[in-house]
């Protein structure tokens, strides 16, 4: 595995490998990598000549500074990862590489109302951060294929909507791989490091009351069913921010269902000071 930091090398690097005939495929993280990211790696071998992976714990995405501080680094423990899972090329730029000019006054991105519900919501200014990173890293890697994990449901919708506003969809396809999961159901989360032992066995609660509405949605008025979820979350002293149940494809709220609307139940909410975030889809 190659390990590269400065933007130039990488870009020099890769057009060479462009100039073979050969495809790349890209994985970008935030690392504490888990089974999950390995997952979106393998792929990105299997269907790419050269997989590559970004760490990099993007500041302007953290509308808190104390989770942007705490936010786990396992660097080492990272390349090994990489490195027995067949990476073939790690980029660890500075924040400097990423943001050459600073982080003010960065470009605005005009994702509509995808920033305003739900993540968006709740984490103002999260996703124009989430643009301006991938945008960034997309402009010097121009990757056949970029592997985002369904977890981050309406991230990889707002990468989807930055890839087309930026005309990169010309260039690169977008591939949303199945969330990942503990024994138990926990989705995998680089935020689970942050749980203690009674913390994490609470956090499976979540995903639990995203199957409770799966399980037992019927057609008409589903606002009952989605208050049972979250009163199982109450009751286990979780703070939500929300539990939804929202069309699959624009993530609008959904008070009286037909039986065949796609739908994706979601859910964010803390144990404690960590907040974590699942989702489901319904049908």
């Amino acid at each position: 595995m190659i390990l590269l930091k400065k933007p130039e090398h990488l870009r020099s690097f890769l057009e060479k490998k462009r100039a073979e005939g050969l495809n790349i495929g890209l994985v970008p993280t935030m690392g504490a990598l888990h089974p999950g990211h390995l997952s979106l790696l393998e792929k990105a071998k299997k269907e790419n000549d050269i997989a590559v992976c970004s760490i990099f714990v993007n500041p302007t995405q953290f509308n808190d500074s104390d989770d942007f501080k705490k936010y786990p680094v396992t660097i080492e423990q990272d390349i090994y990862l990489l490195e027995t899972g067949g990476c073939d090329l790690l980029f660890m730029p500075s924040v400097n590489g990423i943001y050459p000019d600073g982080t003010e006054n960065l470009r605005h991105y005009a994702i509509g109302h995808l920033e305003t519900i739900l993540e968006g919501k709740y984490r103002p200014g999260h996703f124009q951060g989430v643009c301006q990173v991938v945008h960034r890293l997309l402009e010097i890697i121009f990757p056949d294929k970029l592997y985002l994990g369904q977890k981050d449901y309406q991230q990889c919708m707002v990468i989807k909507k930055l890839i087309e506003l930026t005309g990169l969809n010309e260039k690169t396809g977008c591939i949303i791989c199945p969330t990942l999961r503990e024994h138990d159901g926990l989705a995998m989360s680089s935020r689970n490091l942050r749980l203690n032992e009674e913390e994490r066995n609470k956090a499976v609660l979540i995903s639990r009351a995203l199957k409770f509405i799966k399980d037992n949605l019927q057609r008409g008025n589903i606002m009952q069913i989605k208050n049972d979820a979250m009163k199982m979350l109450y009751q286990n002293s979780f703070k939500i921010d929300y539990v939804e149940v929202a069309d699959a494809g624009t993530l609008q709220e959904v008070e009286n269902w037909d039986g065949k609307q796609k739908l994706i139940a979601l859910a964010a909410a803390f144990i404690n000071k960590v907040r974590l975030i699942d989702n489901m889809i319904i049908n």
